[in-house]
């Protein structure tokens, strides 16, 4: 029987601190990560649904959910949130694994992919163009609706003092404004988990942190790998009607980096898995099964 997801966490001891995890179902590993401002709840409706023949396993990056929160800037960067996913998959004897993740957590798949590209056995990213495009073609339409980016790499504490005050009004504003949404397209336990992770000084912190690294650290990582390419069967995910599609060629962002690549539109905005968990699911079950 399938657990009730999202469930109770169990927790990995990583180098850094714990990490909060969730496996369901049997068949090859599929790790599936979160995105910003979610937790692992996000997949509520999806893991669950991939069981039958996928072992899933979800899991809350470093910063956000149930899982430690770093006092550093450094220690939010996307290849140190990979490391503790590397090991987690490692301690649960993956030592190949699908990876999918969602806006922070696909950053973070991305990393992964390049710096373990064996452990990586397919490759999923949902609606995000790679980091260094973003940050070095950046517009006026995408800075508009990404301004999160900037002023949460504002210098400490002035981003968390202004969070702090109302942070379900801050995040809550965040799930609306990347595309199609309203708070009616997610799931009320996804919702409450997601309200009980931000509301937490340190995730607050860390969730700053983790935009002060992409301008700081990860922009540096990505340009000393720039040309590289992902090796990995490889799935472009985007809203249909997200701020990303509206701004840019997804797919054509991806094709330097991807040697074998498919791209998909689906039905919603940037939390499309929030709004269209059955589109969502059919794409990455058609793709996975011939990856």
């Amino acid at each position: 029987m399938i657990q009730d997801c999202p469930g109770p966490a169990r927790f990995f001891d990583t180098a850094d601190g714990p990490v909060a995890y969730e496996t369901m179902g049997a068949g090859p590993p599929l790790l599936l990560l979160h995105g910003f401002p979610q937790c692992r709840a996000m997949w509520a409706r999806i893991a669950p649904a991939l069981a039958d023949a996928f072992t899933v396993v979800i899991a809350d990056l470093r910063g956000y959910g149930q899982s430690h929160k770093p006092a550093t800037m450094q220690a939010m960067s996307f290849r140190a949130m990979g490391s503790d996913m590397i090991a987690l998959m490692t301690h649960l004897g993956h030592e190949r694994f699908h990876l999918a993740g969602h806006d922070r957590g696909a950053r973070v798949a991305h990393r992964m992919a390049l710096d373990a590209p064996r452990r990586v056995r397919s490759l999923t990213v949902m609606d995000i163009v790679p980091t260094l495009h973003l940050l070095e073609t950046l517009n006026h339409p995408v800075a508009r609706a990404y301004y999160h980016w900037f002023f949460l790499a504002q210098p400490a504490p002035f981003p968390e003092t202004m969070i702090g005050h109302d942070p379900d009004g801050f995040f809550e504003r965040c799930l609306l404004g990347f595309g199609k949404a309203q708070l009616a397209d997610f799931d009320d336990a996804v919702l409450q988990a997601c309200r009980a992770a931000w509301r937490d000084p340190a995730a607050i912190r860390a969730m700053c942190n983790d935009y002060r690294a992409a301008i700081d650290v990860d922009m540096t990582d990505d340009a000393r790998d720039r040309g590289r390419k992902v090796d990995c069967p490889a799935l472009v995910l985007y809203g249909a009607e997200g701020a990303m599609a509206r701004a840019m060629d997804v797919a054509e962002t991806w094709r330097p980096c991807l040697s074998d690549m498919r791209a998909e539109a689906i039905d919603g905005g940037h939390f499309f898995p929030d709004q269209s968990p059955a589109a969502t699911v059919e794409a990455l079950r058609a793709f996975l099964v011939t990856a």
